[in-house]
């Protein structure tokens, strides 16, 4: 479902932002894993074009709907009501003279914002906050125009309205910067709420994943470190910090304690970004395997060579390949090397307490976006929102330009209750599960198709980028126009690709048998060591007989 595209009926349209926080994990404790979400900072300096990029994987069982907000202006004393779960209104909040048009969760300044939940200590939940994530990342990018200002914002709402959603982490970034921004709340009946937003250094890359990331403050620094004034007063008052301790105040461990299970199932995720990043620093896994006395990963780090979006995407579709806990090797990827593990991720076997790792790609992804945000172009062609639907490892992304008025309506649509071909996620939902099959077979034909689609779309960029420009110059109408006709029509291409693929897999693949280039049916059997794992498992169950090997005839009489 599209957001209304009247600019008049803005306070509908933030109601779909309400619906889409009731949807999303993080918003009640029973839906609060703390393993939902993985997000990556990119800084200009650090890419290998200049783009600033950020990534969100938005991970929970649920049905997303992209949506579209345009610009639109506001009369004087106009509010937007804010409706619990209830549908009842719970308040409003005032609304600007001017919002600005957002696609997704990029707007049309390059602006973008991601989030992880961290959860942290439940106790500062405040129910009688107005406003959750969700809302404060739309009101957000509606009302900034940098990552500075969003930080801002968000922060002034917060002090008026109250926060009600538990501890997140946001990623923001515009043309120029970076930041990382946490929050928890006051607990009920409090005001306002505990933030800290840091500017990640030029040239850096950064990394969060369901688990507070912010340490030290630094002392005094506006132009790189934003906070709540009552930040650390309010972490004594509750008895988080001491600084009779003599040790310096660190917010993650105020208001996030790690835990054994956080650490393998989120710190884990961080590692991987930052081991496939800078492999020369060589980071210990011991902090993420919760080792007594590790230290904790740096919150950002220097990549050993500029990042493309291409490395981006191989970053976020990571199964900790090459590492001891690759998840496609093992008896636990079964036969067919498959990286999926179902829920509950963490589990107890004859009182042993274990945990599956949690990878950064993983099949209970809704949709996630890798965003390019460039200043030197204007905005209506530097911000690019890269966006695609389910598993990170299985989908394909395809660019929406900042600047569009149209989507591709088969990422519109769908119902969680119900498999529909007309919906992009649930095509691209069927080649995923399909694929768990006979993972390590069907992996190449996915790839196949997904990085001939990726790779054509990288290369038309600069051709029509070029043509954009030349219409920026002439006329912005056209401009989008054409930026909004190609955008959605790679949607739709791919789409329209991923159904032909399904039906691909499921001819070739069909009763566990793989048809040859001729089409013949073929038996490939199991790899020999996960039969050697069977057997080791049932070491008799399986043999055959040996009678009639020394020429008897073994018969029964």
């Amino acid at each position: 479902m599209k957001r209304h595209e009247n600019p008049a009926a803005l306070a509908p349209a933030l109601a779909l932002a309400l619906a889409l926080a009731l949807a999303l994990p993080g918003l009640s404790p029973a839906a609060e894993e703390e393993d939902n979400c993985s997000s990556f900072l990119v800084t200009k300096g650090a890419s290998t074009d200049g783009s600033v990029m950020i990534t969100y994987t938005c991970d929970g069982e649920f049905l997303p709907h992209l949506a579209r907000l345009p610009a639109a202006d506001h009369e004087p004393g106009a509010a937007i009501p804010i409706r619990g779960r209830d549908g009842k209104v719970r308040g409003q909040v005032k609304q600007v003279p001017h919002t600005y048009a957002v696609v997704g969760l990029m707007n049309e300044h390059q602006l973008a914002i991601g989030e992880t939940t961290f959860g942290g200590r439940s106790e500062l939940r405040n129910p009688d906050g107005l406003l959750s994530y969700p809302l404060l990342m739309d009101l957000a990018l509606q009302r900034a125009r940098t990552a500075r200002e969003a930080v801002k914002v968000m922060a002034d709402l917060v002090a008026e309205y109250g926060y009600a959603s538990s501890g997140e982490t946001f990623s923001i970034a515009d043309p120029d910067e970076a930041w990382l921004m946490e929050m928890i709340g006051p607990g009920p009946g409090g005001k306002g709420a505990l933030w800290v937003a840091l500017r990640v250094p030029d040239g850096y890359v950064c990394g969060h994943a369901n688990q507070s990331r912010i340490g030290e403050l630094p002392p005094q620094d506006p132009a790189n470190c934003l906070y709540a004034p009552n930040v650390v007063s309010f972490a004594e008052e509750k008895g988080y910090y001491d600084k009779r301790s003599g040790k310096p105040f660190s917010y993650r461990y105020a208001y996030d304690p790690p835990q054994p299970a956080s650490l393998r199932t989120c710190a884990a995720r961080v590692w991987s970004m930052f081991r496939r990043s800078a492999p020369s620093l060589d980071l210990s896994a011991d902090f993420q395997r919760g080792v007594p006395g590790a230290k904790p990963y740096p919150l950002w780090i220097k990549p050993d060579r500029k990042l493309s979006l291409r490395d981006v995407m191989g970053i976020m579709r990571d199964h900790y390949e090459g590492t001891p806990y690759d998840m496609t090797k093992g008896l636990d990827a079964g036969p067919f090397g498959c990286p999926v593990r179902a829920r509950d991720l963490t589990w107890e076997v004859d009182g042993v307490a274990c945990s599956w790792e949690r990878p950064i790609s993983t099949q209970q992804t809704g949709f996630s976006f890798i965003s390019q945000s460039r200043g030197w172009l204007p905005a209506a062609v530097g911000g690019v929102y890269w966006y695609g639907v389910d598993d990170t490892y299985t989908t394909c992304y395809f660019p929406l330009y900042c600047s569009i008025e149209d989507l591709p309506e088969t990422f519109t649509v769908g119902d969680l209750q119900k498999f529909s071909w007309d919906s992009a996620w649930w095509v691209f939902n069927f080649v995923a599960n399909y694929a768990n099959l006979k993972y390590s077979y069907m992996i190449e034909d996915i790839r196949k198709v997904q990085t001939a689609l990726e790779d054509q779309f990288l290369s038309l960029q600069p051709v029509v980028e070029a043509t954009a420009l030349e219409l920026h110059a002439k006329d912005p109408k056209l401009l989008a126009q054409y930026l909004t006709g190609y955008s959605v029509g790679q949607g739709e291409l791919v789409v329209k690709r991923w159904k032909e693929l399904g039906e691909h897999l499921l001819t070739k693949y069909n009763d566990g048998y793989v048809k040859d280039e001729r089409g013949r049916p073929r038996g490939m059997g199991y790899p020999g060591e996960w039969l050697r794992e069977v057997l080791r498992a049932k070491p008799e169950a399986f043999k055959l007989p040996t009678w009639g090997k020394d020429g008897k005839d073994g018969r029964l009489h």
